[in-house]
């Protein structure tokens, strides 16, 4: 087991070095100028020649790309306006329109959507698998049509209609209003503050996951070991939820753990609804600022986040089906 993990590590890394290598040829070394489009057609010659210094495109582009990586590994010194500042690893270089470093913008706004989709993650993966497994129990049931209609409908709404709804009617008086706070801060304001998000994000997503699970439980209900264990006189609580429920599982991991990736890079209708400082405003404002450094080390994170996930889900599927690591 753990040749297999240290393989899918490397296979990770090789994949997140390579992002890395493209996103910065398309930002930085594209047949453009990289500096005037930052700085703008209003700017002097002298402010887009300190732009093009402090990002190194006056250097050969090997040695621009290898400043960049000895950055993210070991920090480095970045001159702007005159001013030399040293840079800590993991340094993704400065922000020009706020003069902060990009490492502090993404410190800043990772908190905030790492709270919206993990614990929207958590409601609709809950709800969704207890519904699914509920209908597949009582499959062709009132209960079962129920639910299976419940889900479609709720899924044919486009998520961003729910969400304004949620935001122009129901955060007046019914839900708290959404705001950002610390749960280092104040743990209660930080949960009230996000309620309306997680409950939207949940809700929404539920409806797929129980149509996920609904299905994966009615196959493993139908497998051989299933009908062993009903033969040999087990309850059936503990049939479905002992035996089955495991096998069911596995295919809805996946599905979780990539719904939680591109969630993550995918946040933006959520963030900017309820008005939640997160990574998916904050790459759209660079986008509109022309900030390449931010946008590029938002790219990285997020490819970083991808990649994680996929890494997490082979783990876990290692202890939910031994089959994999033996292939």
């Amino acid at each position: 087991m753990l040749s297999y993990i240290l393989r899918r590590v490397v296979s990770a890394i090789s994949v997140v070095f390579v992002t890395l290598v493209a996103s910065y040829a398309l930002f930085l070394l594209a047949p453009t100028d990289p500096a005037g489009t930052i700085c703008g057609p209003r700017c002097t010659p002298e402010r887009v020649a300190d732009i093009t210094h402090s990002l190194n495109l006056d250097k050969p582009a090997l040695q621009q790309f290898g400043s960049y990586i000895k950055g993210i590994v070991v920090g480095r010194d970045l001159e702007i306006g005159g001013t030399v500042r040293h840079c800590p690893a993991p340094c993704l270089g400065y922000s020009f329109p706020t003069g902060q470093p990009v490492t502090k913008i993404l410190a800043n706004a990772l908190p905030v959507t790492l709270s919206i989709v993990l614990g929207g993650a958590i409601i609709y993966a809950g709800v969704g698998f207890l519904a699914g497994t509920l209908a597949a129990r009582y499959r062709s049931s009132t209960l079962d049509r129920i639910t299976v209609a419940t889900s479609l409908v709720v899924n044919s709404v486009p998520y961003f209609v729910v969400a304004l709804m949620v935001a122009l009617y129901l955060t007046r008086g019914f839900l708290p209003r959404p705001n950002w706070t610390s749960p280092f801060d104040n743990p209660l304001a930080w949960a009230t503050g996000l309620l309306a998000a997680w409950l939207t994000l949940g809700l929404t997503n539920s409806a797929q996951y129980t149509r996920y699970s609904r299905g994966s439980m009615i196959e493993s209900l139908g497998q051989d070991y299933v009908r062993t264990a009903r033969s040999k006189g087990i309850s059936e609580r503990r049939v479905v939820y002992r035996h089955a429920v495991r096998a069911g599982l596995t295919p809805v991991v996946t599905i979780l753990g990539m719904d939680i990736a591109y969630q993550f890079v995918n946040t933006l209708f959520t963030e900017s609804i309820f008005g939640l400082p997160g990574l998916g405003v904050m790459t759209l404002r660079a986008f509109f600022q022309y900030d390449l450094p931010v946008l590029l080390g938002s790219v990285i994170v997020g490819a970083t986040v991808l990649v994680v996930m996929n890494l997490i889900v082979d783990i876990i599927y290692t202890v939910l089906d031994p089959r994999v690591r033996l292939g």
